[in-house]
Order: structure tokens, then sequence, then C-alpha cells
């Protein structure tokens, strides 16, 4: 009997890497497409030889619904996109391209192809920064940047396939994701990143506001088994948020990390917790998170070489890099 085939695109990716260690060792044929720009070819390096594991470097908003990467695809569990979220105000065209065309773009061939499964890779971002707390998925939703609403868009597109089309798809809001693999490049953006490389050199870890802020961190290991459980369940068209349903503050994160600290001013937009409401996926799918926060950072510092390369952020670097955000936002 043939192994069932999932295509994961940005499987090169931060979470999407991590999906396509449990999809083969659930003992999936994995198919991967990513333009590595925001991935990694060494996030998948560990399983180079494998004959389960076919990697194609393109680009999702190059593929037609006819694509041969499509073809005889059981699962489509769908990472790809633009991540960072500060940049987002200055570029929010090419966001809508990547984040919706391209979504688009994947739905199109799960459509034409026959798909059995896809799962969409959503944002909390979508609910806004004046959230009531533990956050449902029925929560209004308020996008406050072209990040967060250029995924919300694609969330919509995914829904709206499932009801017209009858496209067999799930969604997952994936909260304050954390853990080996997240990007150490690219624009100021993730405090985890920020404060290892901060630790790694030696300098104040920077904290914006007044630290007190809270933030659902799930790592990402319990994320990869939220998607492969929305993947493999007989439910369809349903919306799950994923995270610890455990917030912490950015002051504890700063002192299991341990350094010396500095704060910068509060950045308007963002909401004052995080915090995911996740009975819903608890009851319906039997999923919970089994990664403990304290647990999860100490991987984090045991792994803290990864940032030698990363760029180090300080308060003056810090300010032009969110220049924009505060002109467009700080008015609110």
């Amino acid at each position: 009997m043939s192994k069932p085939i999932a295509l994961v695109t940005g499987g090169a990716g931060f979470i999407g890497s991590h999906m396509v260690d449990r999809l083969l060792a659930k003992d999936y044929q994995v198919r991967v497409v990513d333009n590595l720009s925001g991935g990694h070819e060494k996030n998948l390096a560990h399983h180079a030889g494998n004959p389960d594991l076919d990697v194609a470097w393109r680009d999702i908003r190059g593929l037609g619904p006819d694509d041969a990467v499509f073809s005889e695809v059981d699962l489509i569990l769908h990472f790809a996109g633009i991540g960072d979220i500060v940049p987002s105000i200055d570029a929010p065209a090419e966001y809508m391209e990547t984040n919706v065309q391209g979504t688009v773009a994947i739905l199109e061939g799960a459509r034409n192809n026959g798909v059995g499964k896809f799962v969409y890779a959503a944002s909390s971002s979508c609910y806004g920064d004046k959230v009531a707390v533990p956050t449902r998925e029925d929560h209004p939703k308020d996008p406050q940047y072209p990040y967060a609403l250029s995924k919300f868009m694609g969330e919509m597109a995914v829904m709206h396939w499932h009801r017209l089309y009858g496209l067999p798809a799930n969604s997952i809001r994936i909260f304050n994701a954390y853990g080996p693999r997240v990007r150490t490049t690219g624009a100021y953006g993730a405090v985890f990143g920020v404060f290892l490389k901060q630790k790694l050199e030696n300098k104040p870890l920077t904290i914006v506001g007044d630290g007190t802020q809270s933030r659902d961190f799930i790592y990402v290991t319990d994320v990869a088994a939220a998607f492969f459980a929305a993947a493999t369940t007989s439910l369809s068209g349903e919306i799950w948020n994923v995270g610890a349903g455990n917030p912490q503050t950015i002051n504890r994160l700063a002192e299991l990390i341990e350094g010396e600290r500095q704060h910068l001013p509060r950045r308007p937009g963002e909401p004052d917790c995080t915090w995911a409401d996740i009975s819903k996926i608890t009851t319906e799918l039997n999923w919970r998170p089994s990664v403990p926060f304290e647990s999860g950072v100490a991987n984090m510092l045991d792994d803290i070489e990864a940032w030698k390369d990363a760029p180090l952020w300080d308060p003056a670097s810090i300010a032009e890099a969110t220049k924009t955000w505060f002109h467009h936002l700080g008015s609110e």
C-alpha cells in the first residue's frame, strides 16, 4: 500500500520544517514548496537522502492549479507567506499578494486535484489589540496592520473555498510560537530572537513597554502536533486557536533568559495580553500543549549559538525599524 502524500508549503521555514518532521515520522511522503525567503535549507538538512521527502525551491505565487506538485496529494498544510509584522506597514501590497493571492493559488491547486484536507496557518493577530481574554474563536476581528489583515483574508478565502466548493479545510490561529529554527535573520520582530542575540552579545534585553504585557507562547512541536490533528480529523470548516492557554509576561521571559534590561516606548496597535482559549481544540481534537514554558526557554538557551549571525538590535536600530509603525498607528 502506498504512503499518503502531504504537501507542506513553507516547509523549510520555522513551523513548516517541524511539520515535515512530524509527517515523516508518521510515515507520510512529504513534498515541500518553499522559496527560501524566510526558510533555510539547513532546517531540512537532517532529512537529506530520505526518499520520502521531495523539495521544490519555488514560490507559491507561481503555482498553477494543474501544477505537478499537487498531483495525488492527500493533505496540504499551508505555512508559506510573509511573516514579519513590522515591515507590513511599509509594504502592504506585497503582503496581500503573497499571503492572500498566494493562498488562493494553493486553494485552487487543492480544489483542482481533489485534495483530501487543507489546513491553513492563520494568525491570532486577527483579533486586534483590544481583546477579551482568554480569547475565543468567535471573538470580534479587528486586524491592526497589513500583516494581520492579510492573514485573516487568507483564512476567509480558505473558509470560502470550503463552503462554496466543498474543499475539506480547517484553519489554525497560531498565537506566539517559539522554539528551535525560529528565524534568526530579517526584520525586527519576535522577542525571542531579539533577546537571545542580545544575551549572546552581553547586551541589555530591550523590553518594549514596562514588560508586564503577556503573550501566549506555544512551543513549535506542540503547534505541529495541532496541525497534524487538524489535518487528520474528519471535521472540516473548523477554526481553532492554538496557544498554551497560559500567558507569560515579557518580564518573565527576560527573567528566564537572564540579563540586564532596558525599556523602550510601548508600540501602539499591540494587545496587553494574548491568551488563547483552547477549549475548542482540546474538546474537538483532543490536542493539548505538552512543553512547559520553562522547558521551552531552556531548549532555546541550549541552542543560543544559532543566533551568532543574527542582527543585533539596540534602541536606535529598533526606533528606526519601527518609525513608520509609530507614524501610522501612534495617533490611534
